[in-house]
């Protein structure tokens, strides 16, 4: 049987996907300055919760802003190409993604599994989720209580400013004079929500709409986003793996172009154990 990796090197998680008809393991751990290393040892640990060995891969593509990270693979292929192919296969009526990630939100429009155009934000932290941790340790609230904690707001507490330093101070000034914090939760989302539907209406959008990346863990965001966008959004079942589904998926597709042809790609990643150890 052949086995087909991907490996997505986010800005804050890397994840690993390893499929052959199906997925057969799959794993999510924090990117930390060293990503060679990372992207080894989440590797290692994906191919062990498989039972297989490196040798039994037969192709690895790499996807994320640090793909070029990843000494083992065949192919390093763009996160916007890779989350529509692994998007379609697990919700293939959607055809608009949003990707709530750490340092940068998207907005990809898809058609088949294919990427019709997309748009994206990678200037500033407003609209991704650094934002929002930023303003839940501002609040002394864990990042991942947020979203439920905002849906005890009696009311959303618009917050005007959409820059993260004075946002965070706008919000430190409303809780000292009473504000409660699930309603300046809500108001937070509902402004970040604001600023990423803004981006993404530049698609014309169509549904089903899907949110993935970490802000889909958030039910807080993705609730405000649907409120938007006057609709019911769709999260996946992990939605921090799409990326790295989808660039094992695209180097299953590879393979069998050339077995088609009555070739074979050629591998150029190297060896697990020689990328593992490096100066």
């Amino acid at each position: 049987m052949d086995y087909f990796a991907g490996v997505d090197i986010g800005s804050t998680m890397t994840k690993v996907v390893i499929v052959s008809g199906r997925i057969e393991s799959s794993l999510i751990g924090p990117t930390g300055p060293e990503h060679r290393k990372l992207a080894n040892r989440v590797m290692e640990e994906a191919l062990g919760q498989a039972r297989l060995s490196f040798d039994d891969l037969t192709y690895i593509v790499a996807t994320g802003y640090g793909r070029i990270n990843v000494p083992f693979a065949d192919r390093q292929i763009t996160e916007i190409t890779c989350h529509a192919k692994g998007l379609q296969s697990l919700l293939p009526s959607v055809k608009t993604v949003i990707d709530v990630g750490g340092q940068d939100s998207k907005g990809i429009k898809i058609l088949n599994g294919k990427v019709m155009n997309f748009v994206m934000n990678d200037k500033c932290a407003a609209g991704t989720g650094r934002f929002l941790e930023i303003i839940a340790d501002s609040l002394g609230v864990p990042l991942d209580k947020i979203g439920e904690i905002s849906l005890t707001a009696e009311k959303i507490a618009p917050v005007s400013s959409t820059c993260t330093v004075f946002a965070e101070a706008e919000i430190i000034s409303r809780l000292a004079t009473g504000e409660p914090i699930a309603n300046l939760i809500a108001g937070i989302h509902d402004a970040v929500a604001t600023r990423i539907a803004s981006m993404v209406k530049k698609l014309n959008v169509e549904p089903d709409i899907a949110v993935t990346g970490g802000g889909a863990k958030n039910i807080g965001l993705v609730k405000a986003l649907g409120s938007k966008f006057g609709r019911e959004l769709l999260v996946p079942p992990e939605p921090l793996i799409t990326g790295a589904l989808g660039a094992a998926l695209m180097g299953k597709d590879i393979y069998e172009k050339y077995a088609a042809e009555g070739q074979k790609p050629t591998r150029i990643g190297k060896k697990l154990e020689e990328a593992t150890f490096f100066k």
